[in-house]
């Protein structure tokens, strides 16, 4: 039915000429059953019936052209005097297609109101109405028989507001998709700029340690030999790790050294998270904290994927958690991850705020947390919780030489 329904919608003037061929049979067979006409009369209202079958069969191809060969048609039964029949009703279909139509000036669609509504007093004024109606009953008659036109051209008309209002509907549905992905990709944009900042310390931190270590080694090298060879194990470890951190940035930042910036701070590690927990309690949110498994050292791009992840939860929660919620921060250090969990018992966002990576609204913080974890490979699950609230669970993976 619905491969039908396609088809009926791709071949519009196809099943416009399929209906106008019937159309034209009964117009026919109606001008042959003519009681009381003349054989001139039915050979002149054979044009009358061709114009309007070609009315109803190219109807939606020339709308505006088929309107005046219906008007043409209609001033021409009056003249030769042939009264209403059945090929007729095509004035009515021309009707609604030009009012429904958007494509016809406003102007052709008004002349079509109005010819509609004189059409009536005009066939009254020609043929009459009954001889022995009275005049109340023959403007009675004529204001009835108005009423099929004015409907025709109301329903028309409707229908172009309606397909009208539903294209607006569609543009502006469009528009915002386009607005919604430009200001996402500023967002990703800012926020791998913000990072790669942020990484940029990390990394120069570990730089800066090598620098003091290989220092060391040259100066005790000779009478320490067990010393420099311990730094030069140090060396090694914190080279490997400064290197991961640079193969993370140079997969998804863009390449260029970072500008100096007066909001550099040193970077906050797992440890800082308890920190950050009260100082989240002290601004009146009631947070539980739990760490499971060993605290250890991590590397430092994990540290601050956790930190960061954390903190943007929290914030989430005081944005969109309402009065009175509860929250609860957990930590489990696995043998080669390190995984978070964070919920609350508030109302959460709306849907479309973490639909398909989600923004909050102002700092598109789910947004940054996918880049962050993104980038030390690890992996995000947000969305709304069982029985209310929201959480956000992430598993940051220790790959093999962090």
């Amino acid at each position: 039915m619905q491969r039908l329904y396609d088809f009926i919608r791709r071949h519009p003037t196809g099943v416009d000429s399929f209906w106008a061929v019937l159309f034209f049979g009964f117009s026919m067979l109606n001008v042959a059953d003519l009681g009381g006409a003349s054989t001139l009369l039915r050979v002149a209202t054979v044009p009358v019936v061709a114009a309007l079958t070609a009315v109803i069969a190219l109807r939606r191809k020339w709308t505006q052209q088929m309107f005046w060969l219906t008007v043409g048609a209609g001033l021409y039964q009056l003249v030769i005097g042939a009264q209403a029949q059945f090929c007729d009703i095509a004035m009515l279909v021309i009707l609604f297609t030009v009012a429904a139509s958007g494509d016809v000036p406003r102007w052709v669609s008004r002349a079509a109101l109005v010819s509609g509504l004189l059409a009536s007093p005009l066939y009254s004024l020609r043929f009459g109405v009954d001889k022995s109606a009275s005049a109340p009953q023959e403007a009675l008659f004529v204001a009835f028989m108005v009423v099929p036109f004015a409907l025709a051209w109301v329903m028309g008309d409707s229908l172009r507001t309606r397909r009208a209002y539903y294209a607006q509907l569609v543009e502006r549905n469009q528009r915002l998709e386009k607005e919604r992905e430009a200001q996402a990709k500023v967002a990703v944009a800012a926020e791998r700029a913000r990072i790669a900042r942020e990484l940029h310390d990390v990394v120069a931190h570990n730089v800066s340690v090598m620098v003091v270590q290989a220092d060391g080694a040259a100066y005790v090298m000779d009478v320490a030999p067990e010393q420099a060879k311990e730094a030069l194990q140090t060396i090694s470890g914190t080279g490997r790790q400064a290197l991961a951190e640079m193969r993370r940035l140079l997969g998804v930042l863009r390449t260029g050294e970072p500008q100096e910036s007066e909001d550099y701070v040193p970077q906050p590690d797992v440890e800082q998270i308890e920190v950050l927990v009260e100082q989240v309690r002290a601004a009146g949110l009631t947070v539980d904290f739990e760490v499971e498994g060993t605290p250890r050292k991590l590397p430092s791009g994990v540290e601050l994927t956790a930190y960061r992840i954390v903190q943007e939860a929290l914030t989430n929660t005081r944005k969109h958690g309402g009065p009175d919620a509860r929250a609860s921060v957990r930590l489990v250090y696995f043998d080669d991850g390190l995984g978070l969990l964070v919920e609350d018992d508030g109302r959460g966002a709306a849907h479309e705020l973490y639909e398909d990576g989600g923004a909050d609204g102002a700092g598109h913080g789910l947004i940054g947390m996918r880049e962050r974890i993104g980038m030390v490979g690890g992996t995000l699950d947000a969305g709304p919780r069982p029985g209310g609230g929201f959480r956000i669970s992430a598993l940051l993976p220790l790959k093999k030489g962090n």
